[in-house]
């Protein structure tokens, strides 16, 4: 399952990717919310949610979106087992999936062009990741930190 979220600062492009997750990708996916533009809409009620739907199953991911991307990805990151990253381009987006086997992608609403966003969850939601051992022992030294 696909978790999309935003605050009033990332709704359009939450609205945006929310029809190209369906109409272009055809995944399912789940609307977290925000659906207004009200500036009391703060991206940690919307991401921890997310992040804590995300954790709950290996297969779940998560796109969330507020201004920059930023606040979203450390908040994202405080809840055990969410694995954030940025997604400012497309290599972030792969190599993220590839070698972090992040889980949620965190976007800027106020800088991502809707096609330059199309082109990044779709990396994201198709890449795989590659689990070899130095990626995997890479990575459970990061869980450790969670304990």
């Amino acid at each position: 399952m696909i978790y999309i979220g935003a605050d009033h600062g990332g709704f359009e492009l939450k609205k945006h990717l929310a029809n190209y997750l369906k109409s272009v990708l055809r995944v399912k996916f789940e609307d977290m919310g925000t659906d207004t533009f009200s500036s009391e809409d703060d991206f940690p009620d919307f991401a921890i949610p997310l992040a804590k739907k995300v954790v709950n199953d290996k297969n779940n991911r998560g796109i969330m979106i507020c201004r920059s991307g930023l606040g979203s990805c450390i908040v994202t990151n405080k809840i055990k087992g969410a694995r954030a990253i940025l997604g400012h381009n497309i290599t972030a987006a792969e190599m993220g999936r590839k070698h972090n086997d992040a889980n949620i992608l965190c976007l800027a609403g106020d800088t991502l062009s809707h096609e330059h966003a199309d082109a990044i969850v779709k990396k994201f939601i198709e890449t795989k990741f590659e689990a070899d051992e130095r990626l995997i022992r890479r990575n459970k030294k990061i869980a450790e930190l969670e304990k």
